[in-house]
């Protein structure tokens, strides 16, 4: 949730300022209905590598898939939020469909990665499908998107609402920009705003302006809290400006997305989905020996885990790092030997008096 933000944006976080010589990412595109697979190069080959990692500390890893129906990369042509008809939803249909088409095409072809994984979620929890759009117009699907409002993410949490809902931001790691865990986080906050209001209306109006101005008009103008996804236009004018533009953005997202062709945007070439497995590697390993280990790029490291802010996992606890599926095998085997040559000593040292920089580093 963001209070009081405007101008969202789809430039690159502070973070890929430092990065930017290693981030020239490749796009992927054409993904398919996501199928849990074989990992590795045989399941005799896997355990044995298993077996060699524990011998040397290594945790198991773990394979992370995100199955759907063939072919359901969105949330299907049905609606499971209330399709309303508002002049403001129209307007964004339109403006959708022209001036700002090419954006729009960038948001559907990045829904082919990260759609998969949303809707897993939704589904699990029992929600609609369709805040799947909230996504979509709070980030266009872009994990790294940063607002003047420091709003980050793809759900574009700022610090504060970010750190309530249980997602880490310091110096090393930014988990607004991790897209499951924000992912969760977005989806617990919006369950317990439709808890507190009974519409999903009136939820997303909160999540974009904050819940208790939402609570604060709904009482003024009709005695209670708790209302219907009508009460969102029903208390219309007196929201913020951007509130007021807020779920007609989702429901517009909706309907060309659930339709494309008749918009023209049956061609848009969507993204394959998110696939990983998840690693744990010791405090302050530098992510170029993860990569090295998987025998994959940076880059497809750093894309799979754009919550990592440095060149190097945190320094004061073992991480999680994703690298692309199917390459367990390869990093269990050669993890040892690289792990005992290139992870980084990282540790607290205290300068004694009248000590040079020249001796800490000899030192």
């Amino acid at each position: 949730m963001v209070r009081h933000r405007s101008n969202r944006t789809e430039g690159t976080d502070r973070r890929n300022a430092q990065l930017s010589r290693f981030r020239k990412l490749p796009v992927r595109r054409l993904g398919a209905a996501l199928t849990l697979g074989a990992v590795g190069a045989g399941i005799g080959v896997s355990r044995a590598a298993d077996q060699t990692a524990m011998k040397h500390g290594i945790l198991p890893t773990t394979t992370v898939a995100h199955s759907l129906r063939a072919g359901d990369d969105m949330a299907g042509a049905a609606w499971d939020l209330p399709n309303i008809q508002h002049e403001r939803v129209d307007y964004w249909v339109e403006r959708f469909s022209t001036d700002k088409r090419d954006d729009f095409t960038r948001f559907l072809e990045r829904s082919g990665r990260y759609a998969p994984m949303i809707l897993q979620k939704l589904d699990e929890r029992g929600m609609p499908r369709d805040l799947l759009y909230l996504a979509m117009i709070e980030s266009g699907f872009n994990p790294e998107a940063y607002s003047p409002a420091d709003a980050s993410g793809l759900w574009q949490f700022i610090e504060e609402t970010g750190e309530r809902y249980g997602l880490e931001v310091n110096r090393a790691v930014d988990e607004r920009n991790d897209p499951v865990e924000a992912t969760d986080a977005a989806l617990t906050y919006l369950q317990e705003m439709y808890e507190r209001f009974d519409s999903w209306y009136l939820a997303a109006a909160s999540y974009n302006t904050g819940e208790n101005r939402v609570g604060r008009i709904m009482r003024e103008e009709t005695g209670t809290e708790r209302g219907s996804d009508e009460s969102y236009y029903q208390i219309w004018d007196r929201l913020p400006k951007e509130t007021r533009d807020y779920v007609p953005l989702m429901i517009a997202a909706a309907r060309i997305s659930k339709d494309p062709a008749r918009y023209g945007f049956d061609q848009v070439e969507r993204q394959a989905p998110m696939t990983y497995d998840e690693v744990v590697v010791d405090p302050a390993t530098p992510l170029a020996s993860v990569a090295e280990a998987a025998g994959v790029s940076l880059e497809e490291i750093f894309d799979l885990n754009p919550q990592l802010k440095l060149e190097r996992t945190r320094n004061d606890q073992r991480s999680l790092v994703r690298i692309p599926e199917g390459k367990r095998t390869a990093f269990l085997v050669n993890w040892p030997k690289i792990r005992k040559d290139q992870t980084l000593a990282i540790g607290e040292y205290r300068v004694r008096a009248n000590e040079s920089l020249l001796a800490v580093a000899r030192g």
